[in-house]
């Protein structure tokens, strides 16, 4: 597998040229637009034909500029061992994520609504990242759950939260962002509950 053009050759000047075409993205993706690789270019001050060369179209352009893509755990450094409280420090950090880049993750979404799925799954909004860190702080609940249990247990609780609910408990329900964000806590906390008590949602009627 050939090394990404980044890391080959004079990889200072590099890194500063892909800072500058992801920092440009951004900026683009938060003033509502969806950039194209000549449109980064042009804001960052990069040849178009140097642009390419980092990202070889739009779909690469914003993966790297979605502010999601390098976080890994949502888990503070010494997180709890109790699962509510796993789930809820996970909750808040992931509606803090996403009122920090509101625009951006707006963007994303209104992008995912307007392409076809296989473009759709594409994009960094729609790869399950936040599946993953709710999956993590619920992993307490393996050997007590199964596996298919807790996994629908973990889609019940993402389609409560992110920007999607986000949007719709303050754009429809005209919530404030505080307490839409309050709202999404109470929710994951109400969801999580019912599956210890009662067990995991159904699959079907």
């Amino acid at each position: 597998m050939s090394r990404p053009y980044a890391d080959v050759g004079r990889t200072g000047q590099k890194r500063r040229t892909l800072d500058a075409l992801v920092a440009a993205a951004r900026q683009l993706v938060a003033d509502g637009a969806a950039p194209t690789v000549d449109d980064a270019a042009l804001v960052a001050g990069v040849a178009r034909s140097t642009a390419y060369r980092y990202f070889p179209g739009q779909r690469e352009l914003l993966a790297a500029a979605h502010p999601e893509t390098a976080a890994t755990s949502l888990l503070p450094e010494n997180p709890p061992a109790d699962v509510a409280e796993r789930l809820d420090a996970v909750v808040v950090e992931f509606t803090r994520m996403i009122l920090e880049t509101e625009a951006q993750q707006r963007t994303m979404l209104r992008l995912s609504l307007a392409q076809t799925a296989d473009e759709r799954r594409s994009l960094p909004l729609r790869q399950g990242r936040a599946i993953t860190w709710i999956a993590e702080a619920l992993s307490p609940l393996q050997g007590q759950m199964a596996e298919t249990d807790i996994h629908r247990l973990v889609l019940a609780i993402r389609s409560a939260t992110g920007i999607e609910s986000l949007a719709w408990l303050t754009d429809i329900g005209g919530l404030s962002r505080d307490e839409a964000v309050a709202s999404q806590r109470w929710t994951a906390r109400a969801l999580l509950q019912q599956a210890l008590q009662h067990g995991a949602p159904p699959t079907e009627d």
